[in-house]
């Protein structure tokens, strides 16, 4: 098993995780905001990271501010935007060299503070507003990024499985944002959300790395000045009532369609029953050797790709695989013989073994690295409470056959969306 010692603190407006290790070379931090996702906000949190991270008030271009970063023996600064159930993550993050690799002996960890807080804290800012050539800029890459979705079939099905299958729940909005509501953002207004969500978001700053506790403390007191902040609130799941399943099919120009299943499973990272439920999505359609992979895609050749995927925190189990436009009822008939497969346990020893030893490689090739070792330590903000790795690790070894049978009984099926070629192709 493997060992991970996060120490948790404290501060006024945040909690410092505190991750000390001599796996990397680099030293990590990653700062991460979160607040609940709205239509209201969703946009205006989409453009957010990316004008903080183009400037400061001390490096007011974006030449100045990599050249900077550059001097710093290359370090990389980059943002990213998250669903995570009901809420929106912002992640802002710096990867650092650790001078001890190094002839120079700067503390590069407080050059890395240095960076980030100014990026945060001290943005580019005149007059209660931000810089409005960078604003601009940066409201046409959202566009061109949120556009992109759209050019890209397989990503655009996904998300639109997701429109549908969450039509009035936060859940159904694209991190990224709405297009349309880009334009209608200002200098002014961005501004004034950049100050509500700094004193409001549940913020928490992870230091990865070969670090002294004490030296990340003094660093974060001194750089780092907040306010306190009302508690994270943690989301009720309600279980979603499923009374007639949505079939969708939409017409464009593609040679591939795309084919889409949504199903509710009403369990989340944190139950009991998630440990059985990832090791079900495992066999059914998770890794190379799933039912989905090996009946769908290999057996029958119906799909160029099939695979499925849990939505940890929003209770949902999605199958997604690229079909020949008239392979669509056959299609749909074999992944629901796989489903039943599943619900009557039809899977082996072997297959059972397989699943769960790929599982936690999956896991521990995902912590080889700083911010994927962020990740999976951050699902424990998200619900409230503390899974060690190892626990997560044995409770995945202890899983039995009839678990995953009882979990599958709780699968269902909720949407199926089909993306298909334009009439008369």
């Amino acid at each position: 098993m493997t060992s991970i010692s996060e120490k948790v603190i404290d501060k006024t407006g945040l909690k410092l995780h505190i991750v000390t290790t001599d796996k990397y070379k680099t030293n990590t931090l990653v700062w991460k905001m979160k607040a609940p996702l709205e239509k209201d906000t969703v946009t205006l949190r989409g453009l957010l990271p990316h004008v903080l991270q183009s400037n400061t008030k001390n490096y007011p271009t974006n030449t100045k501010l990599r050249t900077y970063l550059d001097d710093l023996y290359g370090a990389s600064l980059y943002v990213d935007l998250a669903k995570k159930g009901e809420f929106h993550v912002m992640s802002f993050t710096i990867e650092i060299a650790n001078e001890k690799f190094l002839t120079d002996p700067t503390s590069l960890l407080e050059k890395a503070f240095q960076i980030l807080t100014e990026v945060l804290l001290q943005p580019n800012v005149t007059n209660n507003a931000f810089d409005s050539a960078t604003v601009d800029k940066e409201k046409r890459t959202l566009k061109q990024r949120i556009q992109s979705i759209y050019d890209d079939k397989m990503k655009y099905s996904s998300v639109r499985l997701i429109e549908e299958m969450c039509k009035g729940e936060s859940f159904e909005l694209e991190a990224n944002g709405i297009k349309d509501e880009v334009d209608s953002i200002t200098p002014e207004t961005l501004y004034r959300y950049y100050e509500k969500a700094l004193n409001n978001d549940e913020i928490d700053l992870y230091i990865i790395g070969d670090v002294k506790e004490q030296e990340v403390v003094d660093l974060a007191e001194r750089y780092i000045k907040l306010s306190d902040r009302p508690k994270g609130e943690r989301v009720q799941h309600d279980r979603k009532q499923i009374d007639d399943v949505k079939e969708i099919k939409e017409n464009q120009d593609v040679k591939q369609g795309k084919l889409n299943i949504g199903y509710r499973t009403n369990i989340y990272y944190g139950d009991e029953k998630y440990y059985p439920l990832q090791v079900f999505n495992g066999i059914f359609g998770g890794f190379s050797h799933s039912k989905l992979f090996i009946n769908v895609r290999e057996k029958a050749s119906l799909a160029y790709y099939a695979a499925s995927r849990l939505e940890s925190h929003k209770g949902l189990l999605l199958v997604m695989s690229g079909i020949d436009n008239n392979n669509y009822d056959k299609a749909v008939s074999i992944i629901h013989e796989q489903m039943d497969a599943m619900k009557k346990g039809d899977f082996s020893e072997d297959e059972l073994a397989q699943t769960k030893a790929v599982i936690k490689n999956q896991l521990l090739e995902t912590i080889d690295v700083a911010r994927g070792l962020v990740e999976v330590l951050y699902h424990n903000v998200i619900i409230g409470k503390n899974i060690s790795l190892n626990e997560w690790m044995e409770k995945t070894d202890e899983v039995t056959r009839e678990e995953i049978v009882d979990v599958a009984q709780s699968i269902e099926l909720d949407t199926i969306y089909f993306l298909t070629g334009t009439k008369g192709e």
